[in-house]
């Protein structure tokens, strides 16, 4: 690792992991974003909108940034904004992890909250309306929008160039889909370089974007609940399929991973990683399967890893843990067959 100047420079070269391979050689392989600064992937997308901004004239020196954020996305703007010289507000709801709102005080973020503190659903139509409308009225401001940005998915080409440096080609690209920046970013530009994976996005069961009846979920920085607009980030014409995964099945994954391997994952990549542990078996022989991890567990200490809080809203699902535990026993690359590491 060279020596930087800025935090900025450290996103990226994010490390591949091989979580499962099946007797066929079919290997699931996670990419760990939460080895970026902020521990989260959308770092890279914060950064390409504020640097699209400055390219198109739409933030002055010394300007102001606002954003809607259920943490992540803040947490990048703050970082950006401290390094480029940015006063950056971040509208939030009390669904976002409280260790996400406090770190963006830390770095100097402004909340601005559109729920009680007594109030913990998840708000996000609210909270663009609110941050829309800041921005309209301040002269000085930008609203990064980053549903609508086009910058949101080119922060994530990058992520497609380090996978193609790491493996031969990626057969299945199974990610969760919120804004749809990760999934659709790495996608379009893995297609610019040659290879056309199978793209399955992931969304939380009571999220719209994949059709179905909405309802409340607890999983964080994903989906799209009911009430908010599909942001143009979700480009349907490059997914293939679209599957929903429940708040149980998602955090008891997390749970187990992290129970089984010391690895800590956010509650959605929990969701992916279910989705993609559920059908292994039934992708093609010698598949690579790859999932973005778009953020570590640490974040989640008082949430998803929490006994109490989980049984308070009735999310503990032991069942589904051992379920997840079997699978991990039994597609453990350690265990895989001679010929497999041989051919590797």
């Amino acid at each position: 690792m060279p020596l930087v100047t800025r935090v900025t420079d450290l996103i990226g070269r994010t490390p591949l992991f091989e979580l499962a391979t099946t007797a066929t050689g079919t290997r699931l392989l996670l990419k760990l974003e939460q080895f970026n600064p902020t521990g989260a992937a959308k770092i890279r997308m914060a950064r390409a909108m504020v640097l699209d901004a400055e390219q198109r004239g739409l933030l002055a020196d010394g300007g102001h940034i606002i954003e809607s954020t259920s943490g992540n996305t803040g947490l990048g703007l703050a970082v950006v904004a401290a390094e480029r010289g940015y006063r950056f507000t971040a509208v939030v709801d009390h669904h976002a992890c409280k260790d996400k709102l406090r770190a963006m005080r830390a770095m100097g973020a402004e909340l601005v909250f559109v729920a009680d503190e007594d109030d913990d659903n998840l708000a996000t139509s609210a909270r663009e309306d609110l941050a829309e409308a800041m921005a309209a009225g301040l002269s000085d401001a930008y609203f990064t929008e980053q549903h609508n940005n086009d910058a949101n998915a080119v922060g994530y080409y990058a992520v497609a160039e380090e996978l193609l440096e790491d493996v031969e080609r990626v057969d299945i690209l199974l990610s969760a889909v919120g804004t749809g920046g990760s999934l659709f970013g790495t996608a379009t530009r893995l297609r610019q370089l040659g290879c056309t994976p199978r793209v399955i996005g992931v969304e939380p069961v009571g999220s719209i974007a994949f059709g179905g009846p909405g309802g409340p979920y607890w999983q964080s920085g994903t989906g799209t609940p009911p009430g908010a607009t599909i942001g143009t980030a979700v480009d349907y014409s490059l997914l293939d399929e679209g599957v929903k995964v429940s708040d149980t099945a998602a955090f008891a994954t997390a749970r187990a991973i992290a129970a089984k391997l010391g690895l800590m994952i956010g509650g959605s990549a929990g969701g992916s990683v279910h989705a993609a542990l559920t059908r292994l078996a039934e992708f093609p022989p010698g598949s690579t399967v790859v999932t973005i991890v778009c953020d570590g567990g640490e974040k989640y200490l008082d949430t998803v890893f929490d006994d109490d809080w989980m049984k308070d809203r009735d999310l503990l699902d032991t069942a589904t843990e051992r379920e997840v535990l079997e699978m991990l026993d039994r597609y453990s690359p350690t265990a895989r067959p001679a010929e497999l590491v041989e051919a590797r």
